[in-house]
């Protein structure tokens, strides 16, 4: 088992209505003017943020609502966000939303913490992030996993490029965290969101560290539990406990948990960060349109990996190590295709020439300046394999 250190200080206030301690949670981590972002319409529609706004009123807080949040978001509708925050003296973010929001509210809450620097400038590390402002999450759609990471990611479309950026100052205050209200979403975004959650702890659990017992356990049974509750939550998105099961998965899924101990690989997220980046396709629709690509590219460096995984995962035994190593890789592309997702990038109706797959590697490699992975390093001529298998 590798060092860590982990701090995990996101209060986790779980179950129906929880929404309705908004005000009270905000007042206590030290909020009195607060900025509410969200995304499209499905809050307001739903009432939810007029629930939130009456919870931050009750609680005697100035409340500014800053919706249009997109997914995979923009860093000009971030930097819109700050502009405003700034104006208005806000001193608490509360995002209302999945990842794409979250992750905008950290952005902003960056942002007015240091309003001589571009916020773009800290996802480049071109500027140190040393302060920041409180977050607090409600959220409505369990993938990202951001009401509890360290992570957030932006997308400059001037550029085509989608990064993260990791730091303690991204932790939220807390998270609300209501099964209910992800009643009314679409069964594609579930199956994407579940596919998610999937990916932040298999892009942990595919690593080089092969004798840390008690985290792949972890990540194993969490891996069990979305892989069984994921179909039912996609099916019926008002299935209050497939739902409950799934939206914890995500929270534990990307706190660190899953990985403690291990050396995480990522691979597969930096892919697909590039795909989603040049395409605008769905974040969960482009890991699992490159997952069996990669894993089919790296096995060989490391079959007990997945033999490991198609035992202790998917209950497969006997067989030569590289057969079930394989069997685990299908299993996991078969449930991948049973939820309606992509498995390849013509799936995403792209076609990809040839120029295409050098300006993917181009850019996941930041020029020729990076490799990534941790299972198998990857350098240029590796990720053009990946993308070129996964067309």
């Amino acid at each position: 088992m590798r060092n860590f250190t982990w701090k995990i200080p996101t209060e986790v206030v779980f179950g129906r209505d929880t929404e309705r301690q908004a005000g009270t949670l905000v007042r206590k981590y030290g909020g009195s003017r607060v900025l509410v972002v969200y995304g499209g319409g499905s809050a307001v529609r739903s009432g939810l943020l007029d629930r939130i706004c009456a919870s931050l009123a009750d609680a005697g807080l100035y409340c500014r609502t800053f919706g249009g949040v997109q997914p995979n978001p923009r860093l000009d509708k971030a930097r819109e966000g700050v502009k405003l925050a700034i104006g208005e003296g806000i001193d608490f973010l509360l995002a209302v939303g999945g990842g794409s929001v979250i992750d905008t509210a950290k952005a902003i809450a960056h942002g007015t913490a240091n309003p001589e620097t571009d916020i773009w400038d800290f996802w480049q590390r071109k500027a140190p992030l040393e302060r920041s402002l409180p977050v607090g999450a409600v959220l409505t759609i369990p993938a990202a996993g951001s009401e509890m990471s360290d992570s957030a990611v932006l997308t400059d479309e001037a550029t085509a490029r989608k990064w993260g950026l990791s730091t303690e100052l991204n932790r939220p205050a807390f998270a609300i965290l209501n099964p209910a209200l992800t009643a009314t979403l679409p069964k594609y975004q579930v199956a994407c969101g579940t596919a998610d959650i999937l990916m932040h702890t298999l892009d942990r659990y595919f690593n080089p560290c092969a004798d840390n017992e008690l985290t792949d356990a972890i990540a194993e049974a969490l891996l069990r539990t979305v892989i069984a509750n994921g179909p039912a939550a996609v099916d019926d998105p008002g299935n209050y406990h497939a739902m409950s099961e799934l939206m914890w998965a995500g929270s534990l899924s990307h706190n660190g948990l899953t990985g403690l101990g291990g050396q995480k690989d990522f691979a597969v997220h930096q892919l697909g960060h590039e795909l989603s980046a040049r395409y605008d396709v769905a974040h969960g629709a482009s890991l699992t349109a490159v997952w069996r690509a990669w894993a089919s590219y790296v096995c060989g460096s490391n079959p007990a990996r997945f033999a490991r995984f198609a035992r202790n995962v998917w209950g497969m035994e006997g067989g030569k190590e590289e057969a079930l190593a394989a069997a685990g890789i299908s299993a996991m592309v078969d449930f991948f295709r049973d939820l309606g997702l992509p498995t390849t990038i013509g799936a995403l109706d792209i076609i990809l020439t040839d120029g295409d797959l050098d300006r993917l590697a181009d850019g996941c490699s930041r020029g020729r300046s990076r490799s990534i992975g941790s299972l198998r390093v990857l350098d240029w001529d590796d990720m053009r394999a990946i993308y070129e298998a996964a067309r």
